[in-house]
C-alpha cells in the first residue's frame, strides 16, 4: 500500500529505552583485544572513502581559530582517520601545525599518502591514546586547539579516563578541547540495541567489530571535569535525516561540547562575534531539524544507506586448502557478521576445524549416511564428507543461506560428486521438513553441526530433530554419532547436556581447545596429522561433543 503522499515512514523512536541482551565475555574481551585490527580492517576495505572530509568545522568552531595566534597555532588531533580533520583545517589556516594520531597504522598510512600532506605543517603517528605516552611525541603543555571528533566514543568506557589524563598533559593552559561525538538516542544506538550488540550501558560493537559509545550530557560533563577540564559549551544536536526515495525519517543526535583546562570564568566568543562572559557550562544549544540524508553537517561517521537497511550484501571468496581440496568459498563478509539477520552467511571457524578433521580422517564418513544440520552457506563439512560418503545431506532453515550453498557446492564439486549432496531446507523441529528428508534418507549414521548451539532457545529443538535421525545403535558397532563442534558463546555446556539427555543422547567424549577429556576418541582424530586451522581460530575456545544415541531396550 503506497504512502499518503506528504507522509514518511520514522524508524526508531529517538526515546526507545529498551536494553538489548549483552554481548557475551569472550566476545567483549576479543572486541576490546583486537580493536585495533578491527579499525585497521575497517581502514584498509574502506580506504579514505567512507567519511566526509569536515567542512563544517570553520562554522562551528572557526572563532576559537581566530582567536589564537594563527601563526603559531599548534593543533592536535586524537583519532585522526584518514585526514577528514586535518585537511580541511589547513586548507582553512595554512600556517597552523597539526600533530594527528590514530590507532590504527594503516590509517596513518593513507593519511600520508593524501596529496597534500607536509611535514612541514603535519605530524603523523600511531598511538594507543589510552597507553601511549604522548609527551615521547608531544611536548608538553604545548597544544592551544586539541580536537576529538567521534573518537572517544571507539574507547571503552573503563578507559576513557586514561585518553584524558594523557591528552591533558600536552595541553597548554588555556588550550580548548573541541568535542564532537554519538548521543544517547541516536538511530545508530537503537539500532544495535534491536540487533543484540550491546556491550555495557551504552557501549555497542557494530557488524565490522568497532565499537561506539553514545554520550549523555550528564556522562561527558562528569567524565571531563572529575579529570581536570571545565565545560565551555555543551549540548545536543538533533537532526532528522530523511531518504525521499524510501520515504523514511530517522532520528540523527550528536553531542557538541568544547572543554578547556583554565578554572576560571571565561571570556567567550559567541557564534555571532560578540564578547559575552558566561560561567562555565551555561552555554547550551539544542538544534532540530529535516535534512537531506547527504548533508555534511550530519557527519555521525555511519553509513547511511547501511542505517536505513538499503546497503547491498558485500560478499567475500575465501579460500581453504585441506588434504588435496581447494574450496573457494563464497560468504558474507565478516565485517557484517553481527548485523546480518542470517547467521548462515558466513564461514565460521568451528566449520573450518571440522572440515578438517573429516578430511584427515575420513573413516568418519566412509561409505556412512551423513547429515549436517545448520550448514549455513559455506558447506565445508558436506563437501568434504562426500568424498567418501555414501550420500551426504546438507541442510539449513535459512532459504538465502541454502540458495548460496547450492552456489558454493556446485562451484566447488565435480558434478558427479555434488550429485551425493542433497540440498534441503530443514527448520528444526518442523515435522513437514523431517519427513520431506525422511523420503529420501530415513536415518543417518553421522549428524554433524558446526557452530548450532549459540541459540538457548533452540537447543532442544536441535537434539529433537537428530534424534528423528540418528540410526539406532547397535551393541558393538562403532556409532552412530551426533558430532557437536562450536564456539563457547551464550549456551552453557551444562545446558547442551541437559537437552541431550533429555532427547536420549549420552555423551561419549569431549574435546574443548586441545584437551580430550573424554575416552580418547576425539583426540585420534588429531594424531600425527596436520589439521588445517585458520590463524582466528587458534584463538577461539573451540569445543566438540561426541553424542550417541542411547541403545533401545
Amino acid at each position: 500500500m503506497a504512502l499518503e503522499e506528504g507522509k514518511k515512514i520514522q524508524i526508531y523512536s529517538s526515546n526507545t529505552s529498551s536494553s538489548g541482551r549483552l554481548v557475551t565475555p569472550f566476545w567483549k574481551e576479543k572486541y576490546e583485544r583486537d580493536a585495533k585490527k578491527y579499525w585497521d580492517v575497517f581502514y584498509r576495505r574502506h580506504q579514505d572513502k567512507f567519511f566526509k572530509d569536515r567542512h563544517y568545522l570553520d562554522k562551528e568552531w572557526g572563532h576559537y581559530f581566530e582567536a589564537e595566534d594563527r601563526e603559531k597555532l599548534v593543533v592536535f588531533e586524537v583519532g585522526c582517520g584518514v585526514g577528514n580533520t586535518i585537511f580541511p583545517l589547513l586548507s582553512l589556516y595554512p600556517s597552523i601545525f597539526i600533530h594527528a594520531c590514530d590507532f590504527s597504522p594503516r590509517a596513518i598510512e593513507l593519511v600520508k599518502q593524501r596529496k597534500d600532506y607536509s611535514e612541514n605543517h603535519i605530524n603523523a603517528f600511531v598511538c594507543d591514546i589510552t597507553a601511549d605516552d604522548l609527551s615521547n611525541v608531544i611536548e608538553p603543555s604545548s597544544i592551544d586547539i586539541l580536537t576529538m571528533i567521534f573518537v572517544l566514543s571507539a574507547v571503552s568506557p573503563e578507559k576513557m579516563t586514561l585518553v584524558l589524563q594523557h591528552i591533558r598533559r600536552v595541553l597548554s593552559q588555556n588550550g580548548r578541547v573541541l568535542f564532537r561525538d554519538y548521543a544517547s538516542g541516536d538511530l545508530a544506538q537503537e539500532r544495535l540495541t534491536s540487533k543484540g550488540q550491546q556491550i555495557s550501558e551504552n557501549f555497542y560493537v557494530r557488524g565490522d567489530g568497532t565499537r561506539a559509545y553514545y554520550f549523555s550530557e550528564e556522562f561527558l560533563t562528569s567524565l571531563f571535569e572529575e579529570n581536570g577540564f571545565q565545560v565551555l559549551e555543551i549540548g545536543i544536536h538533533n537532526k532528522q535525516v530523511e531518504n525521499r526515495s524510501l520515504e523514511l525519517v530517522m532520528n540523527r543526535s550528536w553531542i557538541q561540547a568544547v572543554f578547556t583546562t583554565r578554572p576560571a570564568i571565561y571570556d567567550l566568543v559567541g557564534k555571532n562575534g560578540n564578547n559575552k562572559e558566561e560561567s562555565a557550562g551555561d552555554i547550551q544549544f539544542s538544534k532540530v531539524s529535516l535534512v537531506e540524508a547527504d548533508d555534511n553537517d550530519v557527519d555521525i561517521s555511519e553509513d547511511i544507506d547501511n542505517l536505513f537497511g538499503t546497503s547491498h550484501t558485500a560478499y567475500e571468496v575465501i579460500e581453504i586448502r585441506v588434504k588435496g581440496n581447494h574450496f573457494k568459498i563464497k560468504a558474507l563478509s565478516r565485517e557484517y557478521q553481527h548485523t546480518c539477520k542470517s547467521t548462515g552467511l558466513m564461514l565460521w571457524e568451528s566449520a573450518c576445524l571440522m572440515c578438517s578433521l573429516l578430511a584427515y580422517n575420513s573413516s568418519i564418513c566412509t561409505d556412512k549416511r551423513v547429515l549436517e544440520l545448520g550448514t549455513g552457506s559455506a558447506g565445508v563439512c558436506s563437501m568434504v564428507a562426500s568424498d567418501t560418503a555414501e550420500i551426504v545431506v546438507a541442510t539449513d532453515g535459512d532459504v538465502e543461506s541454502l540458495e548460496l550453498l547450492k552456489e558454493n557446492i556446485s562451484s566447488n564439486l565435480h558434478p558427479k560428486k555434488a550429485d551425493k549432496v542433497l540440498i534441503r531446507k530443514l527448520f528444526w523441529g518442523d515435522k513437514g521438513d523431517i519427513n520431506a528428508i525422511k523420503e529420501n534418507v530415513s536415518s543417518f549414521d553421522v549428524i554433524i553441526g558446526t557452530d548450532v548451539t549459540y541459540n538457548p532457545e533452540a537447543t532442544i529443538p536441535l537434539f529433537e530433530t537428530a534424534r528423528e535421525f540418528i540410526a539406532d545403535r547397535e551393541n558393538g558397532r562403532q556409532g552412530p554419532y551426533f558430532i557437536l563442534c562450536h564456539i563457547q558463546r551464550r549456551v552453557d555446556e551444562a545446558s547442551i547436556l541437559s537437552a541431550a539427555r533429555l532427547n536420549s543422547f549420552e555423551l561419549v567424549d569431549r574435546w574443548f581447545n586441545g584437551v580430550d577429556a573424554g575416552n580418547g576418541i576425539i583426540d585420534s582424530w588429531f594424531l600425527g596429522r596436520a589439521v588445517f586451522i585458520k590463524s582466528d581460530v587458534q584463538n577461539a575456545s573451540l569445543s566438540i561433543l561426541l553424542f550417541q544415541p542411547v541403545v533401545r531396550e
